[in-house]
């Protein structure tokens, strides 16, 4: 059965760290520490005092000064590995944690977990071709030198790159190594800590480009692991849940993230609040209990940017300023159906098709799988067909050699809309109206990643009144931006209601738009 050795880094709050030491190892697991040299002396001697009597707890026995991006954190954990594989020769798994983590699964489901797999789990993307680093430094940081801290020696760490830079005083990476990059919060088996640790006894040339990386935490464990251990024995993920803002900071987890943290494919999750005391009794009951069932979703990160994307004046992004391309052609005339409700825009395409004869074509700018004809490349992913829009509409035009051409589109794309119909040609929209049970907002949000199909009925209750207001919201959006050809038809309206707005939207006689409006099944899910 496993035996998890947690490897501890942490630098403030002594009774938490006493608290989650007691909680992790009453379960039969161990623990080695490292309290930063740099915190409060009487800190650490209240850690000592608290814990030295407890068999499975062991200390670094060298503790090094840690700042952040530097080697130093590194070090420290290397130093309280060593210190592990000395006192604890029965750790089948180590597992990095910080004073911020608690369990979000039993120690029961934890071991349960391990055992069934034999494979370390650790972020490892390579560190060049991935997008892991989204801003800032990215080959700097392994081709340049980093003796400086970033924080406390702004001056002289951006000095010396510079420096460096403007000499062209590179170095090479070592030829063996694939850098690779991700979390620093692992869990690795005995077998690779071992292999890691011969590793760098061995290798001094490899110790040494390290200690002068930038933020080595992010890539040392990662590629030692990738370079030491055969690819199908490594998952690329991390076991702890955490998330980031926008704006590149951890987000914090309160009393009421309980539900959410249990339903995640995770066995820790970092940062809880210190303030959360509720939730941390809550997790630390939980790690000690037996026979619980954990429902995984896994919605979360989906959730989360869900709903901090909204409720912001703009709506999240400011308005998009589009390229201009080529007009589609003063001649010609697009119709544009726009409905939340894809599988009912396409029987109402369908039906206006077979009246008309004008070519559809359905939710092309929200549906990767949307039959298209080759039209040399441009059509082969979403994101080329709405950067080239207005030559992708040009060239459907051409392709079935029509000047009416019918499509289907999703109300959140009111800038595509505009674009359109800031365009020569002419452009009518199509708004249909539908009503949303909970039933049908429960399976959007299962469909788009906002749940899963374990969400409680909780987390569900308090998420669809979001996504109601927003449906709404981009119904508001489309009747604010005052389009010259704006014609709506209500699924609660009665056929000969809708008559009208559908005739005129065609350009169809109105007994021919009566038969479509009071088509049988037309609105239904």
């Amino acid at each position: 059965m496993a035996k998890i050795a947690f490897i501890l880094l942490c630098h403030k709050d002594p009774e938490g760290i006493i608290r989650q030491a007691e909680r992790l190892t009453a379960a039969g697991d161990c623990m080695a520490i490292h309290f930063d040299a740099r915190a409060r002396p009487k800190d650490y001697q209240r850690i000592r005092a608290a814990l030295d009597a407890n068999p499975n707890v062991a200390f670094a026995r060298r503790r090094v000064k840690c700042g952040w991006g530097e080697w130093s954190l590194v070090q420290a954990t290397l130093n309280a590995v060593e210190r592990v594989l000395e006192a604890f020769p029965d750790a089948t798994h180590f597992y990095m944690l910080s004073g911020d983590c608690m369990a979000v699964k039993s120690a029961e489901y934890a071991h349960g977990f391990l055992d069934a797999q034999d494979c370390d789990f650790v972020e490892s993307f390579d560190f060049f071709d991935s997008d892991w680093i989204k801003t800032g430094m990215k080959e700097e940081r392994l081709i340049y030198r980093h003796p400086f801290n970033e924080r406390s020696q702004k001056r002289l760490f951006y000095g010396w790159f510079n420096l460096q830079k403007r000499l062209g005083w590179t170095r090479d990476i070592p030829a063996d190594l694939q850098m690779m990059i991700g979390s620093q919060w692992w869990c690795l088996r005995r077998r690779t800590i071992e292999a890691i640790m011969e590793f760098s006894r061995e290798r001094r040339d490899v110790m040494r480009f390290f200690r002068t990386t930038w933020i080595p935490d992010e890539t040392f464990f990662q590629t030692l692991v990738r370079h030491l251990v055969p690819e199908p024995e490594i998952r690329s993920r991390t076991l702890t849940f955490l998330m980031f803002s926008d704006y590149g900071m951890p987000v914090t987890f309160y009393n009421d993230h309980y539900d959410l943290l249990l339903s995640q494919d995770f066995l820790f999750a970092r940062k809880i609040s210190p303030e959360a005391r509720r939730l941390k009794a809550r997790l630390g009951d939980l790690y000690a209990s037996k026979g619980v069932r954990f429902e995984i979703s896994n919605e979360g990160r989906g959730l989360y940017k869900f709903l901090t994307g909204k409720g912001r004046q703009g709506r999240r992004f400011a308005p998009r300023f589009w390229e201009t391309e080529a007009s589609l052609g003063r001649e010609r005339e697009l119709l544009i159906v726009v409905c939340k409700k894809w599988h009912v825009a396409k029987r109402l395409a369908e039906h206006a098709r077979r009246a008309t004869n004008v070519p559809v074509v359905e939710y092309l700018f929200d549906e990767e799988a949307t039959e298209l004809p080759d039209l040399g490349g441009i059509q082969s992913t979403l994101e080329k067909r709405a950067r080239h829009r207005r030559a992708l509409m040009r060239m459907l035009f051409d392709y079935h050699k029509t000047d009416r051409l019918l499509i289907c589109m999703d109300p959140a794309n009111v800038d595509l809309m505009r674009d359109f119909c800031s365009d020569r040609a002419t452009t009518r929209l199509l708004l249909v109206e539908c009503t949303y049970s909970d039933d049908y907002l429960t399976g959007h949000a299962k469909r788009v990643g906002l749940a899963g199909e374990q969400t409680g009925a909780e987390t569900l209750a308090r998420l669809l009144p979001t996504i109601r207001y927003d449906l709404r919201h981009e119904g508001d959006m489309i009747r604010d931006a005052n389009f010259a050809n704006l014609h709506r038809i209500r699924e609660w309206a009665t056929p000969s209601e809708n008559t009208v707005p559908l005739a005129a939207f065609l350009s169809i006689p109105e007994p021919a738009a009566e038969e479509i409006a009071a088509a049988e099944h037309l609105y239904a899910d």
